[in-house]
């Protein structure tokens, strides 16, 4: 339900006008350096406050509650927590009664009988990936020194990204992208064939991100269209460097020693500007609904963070799995 991992282990919480929202961590090694400083540079990077993103502006400033003393993790629980400081719940009333299209509003009531807490998405919102950041700074210590870059490579189908944005603003419409991941320095071995496959374990991962639609790795759905003597990579070496790299850095759902490399689908932002057409659940009829309230224009823009935690979180865990990740933290 909301927890992940088998060792190293998160479960997250909160809503998204409720008191905070936040992560706790289980497995984390004790000896671990963990400080207040250490999260400024990934919160900061998901942050709003640039073209296209809410105008919500939150602090984000990490409370660190439970397993952590004098800068180094304790090995028991670490719980994380933000506050919720910059709500305006009354944005939200009237989505009681006419659930935006394409969101979570509509399934939501139906699935928890009308409790679930629906300001601001609730616990469906965006806003709890600022917890699976936090998490995934804990994580990249872990894994270090495995790399990880993502970054956003188009916008709206465009990949002058500031070109998409702006055409957007014009239409006062909500536009996707294209984020891609890659992971340097992993070893040989992480992951296991069939059930628990790399590939399927940071699919499960990534479809936790409000927004994600779709995953391919290395070529993708590019290898439909490829015979395979273009689709196979040549090995030439024994520490299993190939010629190219169209697995994406996995064979049999475990790592080959490549670059491990997938992109992720970011669909448009569901609450937009423009007049739409939805159920209202007390009468019973189709009328327009203008969405209200403080929305990303391209929620992708603040992804590439996210999806960089998302996947450490998961390499993490498979490092531990396979004994790599217990070193240096005592010394």
């Amino acid at each position: 339900m909301n927890s992940f991992g088998r060792i190293f282990r998160i479960h997250i919480f909160g809503e998204s006008h409720g008191q905070g929202v936040g992560i706790t961590l289980d497995g984390v090694p004790a000896g671990l350096p963990v400080t207040f400083m250490d999260f400024a540079e990934d919160l900061g990077r998901r942050r709003a406050g640039a073209k296209g993103t809410t105008p919500r502006k939150e602090a984000d400033l990490p409370k660190l509650l439970t397993g952590v003393f004098n800068e180094r993790a304790t090995g028991a629980p670490l719980t994380i927590l933000f506050e919720n400081t910059n709500v305006r719940s009354k944005d939200y009333d009237k989505l009681r009664e006419m659930p935006r299209p394409g969101h979570a509003d509509f399934v939501a009531s139906k699935k928890y009988a009308g409790y679930e807490d629906y300001r601001g998405g609730g616990h469906f919102s965006a806003r709890l990936t600022t917890g699976i950041v936090a998490a995934g700074v804990i994580a990249k210590k872990l894994i270090s020194p495995v790399h990880i870059e993502a970054k956003l490579t188009e916008a709206g189908g465009n990949p002058d990204i500031d070109a998409a944005i702006d055409k957007a603003m014009e239409e006062q419409n909500s536009i996707g992208g294209i984020i891609e991941c890659r992971a340097q320095g992993l070893p040989i071995g992480l992951g296991e064939p069939f059930f628990d496959s790399m590939e399927s374990l940071l699919a499960h991962m990534m479809f936790a991100i409000p927004a994600v639609k779709g995953i391919e790795f290395g070529s993708g759905f590019g290898a439909a269209k490829m015979k395979g003597s273009e689709h196979n990579d040549n090995i030439l070496s024994m520490d299993g460097k190939t010629g190219t790299n169209h697995a994406g850095g996995i064979n049999g759902g475990i790592s080959n020693g490549n670059e491990l490399v997938f992109r992720l689908a970011i669909k448009p932002t569901s609450s937009i500007s423009l007049d739409q057409q939805t159920l209202n659940v007390k009468t019973g009829k189709v009328e327009t609904l203008k969405v209200d309230g403080r929305h990303d224009l391209c929620v992708a823009l603040r992804a590439p963070v996210i999806v960089e935690a998302a996947t450490a979180l998961v390499l993490a865990d498979l490092m531990m799995l396979e004994q790599l990740t217990v070193r240096r933290i005592r010394e």
